[in-house]
């Protein structure tokens, strides 16, 4: 998604900027101005998926400052890795001039307008971090999905520049709007775009104005940390040697940072109260294997790691590493979720028309169903899918969040039930609810592992998604 030397095509790349940054705005404003409280993320998600896909290989697809910027400052650290500066300035000229035309657009089609501001409750840091951290999240999986220069990841790109297969490039980058619109937007609006957080406050200039700059510095400190954690996960893109065997920072890295996104998702969903938590914390799933499944195995999850261990794909020592990292992730997250909601928090536990056997017995089975597709379509080489691994093991969570949310809460990760229950402490929780569900939950990953191996058998070599 960035250019190298100098400026190639730019008229057309600037009409494509235009465009796709246009057509998200446009469709942000609509969903707020129709009020579709439980599709707006998804409408939104699946624009910005649909113009990536169009105009990707034109422009680059950035359609947002924070993604420009990033870009710019990878570039920075390494000639030819990112966007030289000049051209990034003129990305975001565009980009803010779309998203101001935009905003005047829907305001004229619904003849009244919306302002730019925290949700009620909210002051201006619980809504920047919300806006930082997603603002990360989507410019770090544009790094991982569509900046890399490794292939397997990347997909191959002809003289131009052009995409070439990576079929699920489109989809890691879109569905981040589904991941942060339903939770953090429920505390700052969710635009994770300068261009979008300028569009609105412009064009609802009479409400009032200002709060656009407060957002927009938080999102460019988000796409900052995006780019130097992104040298972090992957060396190599920046001249360092990345040893599979030797290097861990890269991988536990990955695993804390992944894990650390999904349990914010799920903090950020319950506590917003969210229409779609499952679909949510699914899609912050997906996206964050798509980035990074090629660096750590994006297990994020330690009965993924325990199921990997029983199926010899992966060593205890090393389980090991990942779920201390896990584990660091998931409470660093919760106390993060906590912090934004003014040290509220929920408990871990079966729901009020359930008992422990049902909450338990929820878990072990939804549990099972994850680590298995884990192992079925991103480990087995007799079943490996090469391009909706992320897809696939993400659904897991739409199916279980939905299927059994109400009983158990649908953890299905010891990461997430003990950052849950370790930040609940401070309200009067019990932390002994979190070791309960992670002994069901260790069950469901270790027998998932047998049931592949009885299916499947083992493989001969270690297998990391491609």
């Amino acid at each position: 998604m960035g250019g190298e030397g100098e400026i190639k095509n730019l008229p057309a790349r600037v009409v494509a900027e235009f465009t796709g940054t246009f057509l998200l705005i446009f469709t942000v404003g609509c969903n707020v101005l129709s009020e579709t409280p439980v599709w707006a993320g998804v409408s939104i998600a699946c624009v910005l998926m649909v113009v990536i896909y169009a105009f990707g290989g034109i422009s680059g697809a950035n359609f947002n400052p924070a993604v420009s910027v990033m870009l710019g400052i990878v570039e920075s650290m390494k000639e030819g890795a990112g966007m030289p500066w000049k051209e990034v300035g003129i990305y975001c000229g565009v980009q803010i001039a779309a998203g101001i035309l935009a905003g005047f657009s829907y305001f004229a089609l619904f003849g009244h307008t919306f302002n730019l501001a925290p949700a009620k409750g909210f002051g201006w840091l619980s809504a920047g971090l919300c806006e930082l951290f997603y603002t990360f999240m989507l410019t770090f999986v544009v790094a991982n999905v569509a900046v890399t220069k490794d292939e397997d990841v990347a997909g191959k790109k002809d003289a131009d520049g052009n995409q070439k297969g990576n079929d699920y490039y489109g989809l890691a980058i879109g569905f981040v709007v589904v991941a942060g619109a339903y939770g953090a937007g429920a505390v700052s609006g969710g635009c994770f775009n300068p261009a979008v957080a300028i569009g609105i406050d412009v064009s609802s200039v009479h409400l009032g104005i200002g709060w656009s700059l407060v957002y927009t510095a938080f999102e460019l400190v988000g796409c900052a940390l995006a780019a130097v954690l992104f040298k972090v996960v992957r060396p190599g893109d920046f001249g360092g040697v990345y040893d599979d065997k030797k290097t861990t920072v890269p991988k536990l890295t990955s695993e804390f940072l992944g894990t650390y996104i999904l349990v914010l998702t799920v903090g950020l969903n319950v506590l917003g109260k969210s229409p779609a938590a499952a679909f949510s914390i699914a899609a912050s799933l997906m996206c964050m294997i798509y980035a990074l499944g090629d660096v750590s195995g994006a297990n994020f999850n330690p009965a993924v790691s325990l199921a990997l261990v029983v199926f010899g794909e992966m060593e205890p020592k090393e389980a090991g590493m990942y779920m201390a990292a896990q584990i660091a992730g998931g409470v660093a997250a919760a106390f993060t979720y906590a912090g934004v909601y003014y040290g509220e928090t929920f408990p871990l536990g079966p729901g009020a028309a359930y008992g422990w056997t049902q909450a338990l017995t929820a878990e072990f089975v939804f549990t099972f169903v994850l680590c298995m597709i884990v192992l079925t379509v991103a480990v087995s080489e007799k079943h490996k899918n090469g391009t909706m691994f992320g897809l696939a093991i993400g659904s897991c969570v739409t199916v279980g969040g939905f299927a059994i949310g109400s009983i158990s809460g649908g953890s299905l990760n010891p990461a997430v039930s003990l950052g849950i229950s370790a930040a609940h402490v401070m309200n009067g929780g019990f932390f002994f609810k979190a070791l309960l569900y992670c002994l069901v939950e260790f069950a469901g990953g270790a027998a998932a592992a047998g049931l592949v191996i009885h299916t499947h058998g083992k493989n001969a070599k270690k297998a990391i998604p491609q």
